[in-house]
């Protein structure tokens, strides 16, 4: 079968540059397609594409914006089971997983045109001491100009639809470097884009190298980084960004807390599946789960139990695989030598903890401490930590004593506990009663501490994307 070729997308063109990459199937380590990389000179065209882009898109009325945003929506929903395919052959993603991708990319899409008839402003009444009297002010959000989107290997669709749609959304053109691991899926984005009839240079898809992206972060022609990935690279970027406004969604190890107060039996799956799902390479998946400790003993035993009946590893075309490839043998190998390290020092593995090439069995530890890795630092493998703690202040504790904050889950039934919960945990969302894998799209999602710096969701990724701008009449006496 013959390789495709694809190329990056500057100013609605396809356009032929001089280096190429190949892109690799995790799973069987199939050659998938041959891309063009947006190098120096084409980079510079893409700015200047994005600069003219950004003349065309501030213009767009309401209306347009709407229209072009639901016909991208319908173009992503026409092409939904080549897209789910695109994603699970070259990210590893089972294809369950890869399909429901899709369809929150869709509803992506179809939030941020209703978001773009919603850019509400304020009247303001100004006329609060005698000088002012007849005074009044009002304000809109204005488009900031160029954005660059940097997106990860794990979400290749959606990551890439919460910059893409609220950069349209408000107005703003966008240039968008896809993860090298994963372009094609970002590629055939822009093609729908491209055929749902957006103005040249409102969006451009450049694959290029982390070295050219970088050259752009320092570009005063971009007004604004929107970046999703590692806290290493995120926080480096932001120091060299200058004066652009940043948005940084990090990594996060993220906990949740058990309460005697809810039935076992109905959360365990959820937790198995928020563990384990696309081989917990997610923000989000747990990474830390914390009981009480009259229910630890049942707890574990249930846990493993369901992970063995549920957390099916293998080929991710297959509709009842969990734990599909990690993304390459590199990322596998260093969880592996993760939980390794942890049983040197004392921790105890449950399940799992083998590796084969890139495929690393879901894996229970215990007895772990606070300090290491395979609890303090983000994994993004099939990896879970199960303690007990005795009071539940105890547990609230345990779950702050970490440098990230991104989201946390607590299942109780008692609304004190919520309460206290919401007011201490260090992290941008708490989810009760659901796994802190939960996000549907609509929602404000960013973290505290080293998970991130400002906020996505829709609403919030436009209000990160504009200025607010005032203007003040003196309408006489």
């Amino acid at each position: 079968m013959r390789t495709p070729t694809l190329y990056p997308l500057i100013h609605n063109e396809w356009v032929k540059t001089h280096k190429t990459f190949k892109v690799y199937n995790p799973y069987n380590g199939d050659t998938l397609a041959k891309v063009y990389l947006t190098e120096r000179d084409f980079l510079d065209m893409a700015v200047e594409s994005a600069a003219k882009g950004f003349q065309s898109a501030w213009k767009l009325s309401g209306f347009e914006r709407y229209d072009l945003l639901l016909k991208i929506a319908q173009g992503i929903e026409k092409n939904h089971e080549q897209l789910a395919q695109t994603i699970m052959k070259e990210s590893g993603k089972p294809i369950t997983y890869a399909r429901n991708e899709v369809s929150r990319a869709h509803l992506t899409f179809t939030w941020a045109a209703e978001e773009s008839r919603r850019l509400f402003g304020e009247l303001l009444p100004l006329d609060v001491a005698p000088q002012t009297r007849g005074y009044y002010g009002i304000t809109r959000r204005f488009p900031k100009g160029i954005v660059l989107g940097i997106s990860p290997f794990n979400f290749p669709l959606n990551l890439i639809a919460h910059k893409i749609a609220p950069s349209i959304a408000s107005g703003n053109s966008i240039l968008l470097k896809p993860a090298s691991a994963t372009p094609m899926t970002a590629l055939k984005l822009g093609e729908i884009i491209k055929d749902a009839g957006a103005p040249p240079g409102m969006v451009n898809i450049i694959p290029c190298s982390g070295k050219n992206a970088e050259e752009l972060v320092k570009d005063a022609r971009i007004k604004k980084l929107s970046f999703t990935g590692s806290g290493q690279l995120g926080w480096y970027l932001k120091s060299i960004a200058g004066k652009k406004s940043v948005t940084l969604e990090l990594g996060g190890n993220a906990a949740v807390i058990i309460e005697p107060s809810v039935d076992l039996g109905g959360i365990i799956p959820r937790l198995v599946s928020g563990s384990f799902a696309y081989a917990g390479q997610i923000c989000i998946a747990i990474q830390r789960i914390y009981v009480r400790d009259t229910l630890f003993d049942q707890f574990i035993s249930e846990f493993v139990t369901q992970t063995k009946k549920n957390a099916k590893m293998g080929d991710p075309a297959r509709d009842d695989t969990m734990v599909g490839p990690m993304i390459n043998v590199d990322a596998a190998k260093t969880a592996e030598s993760w939980i390794r390290e942890a049983e040197k020092n004392g921790a105890k593995i449950i399940l799992g903890g083998k590796r084969k090439n890139n495929f690393l069995e879901p894996t229970v530890l215990t007895n772990t401490s606070p300090d290491m890795k395979v609890v303090c630092e983000e994994i993004f493998a099939p990896v879970v930590s199960i303690e007990a703690y005795h009071e539940f202040e105890d547990a609230i504790n345990m779950v702050n004593k970490s440098h990230y904050g991104l989201q946390a889950g607590l299942f109780t039934n008692d609304i004190r506990q919520i309460q206290h919960a919401y007011q201490s945990l260090e992290i941008g969302g708490l989810i009760v009663n659901d796994y802190p894998t939960f996000r549907i799209d609509p929602m404000p999602y960013g973290g505290f501490k080293d998970s991130g710096f400002g906020r996505e969701g829709i609403r919030y990724a436009i209000e990160e994307m504009t200025e607010l701008k005032l203007l003040v009449i003196n309408g006489g006496p």
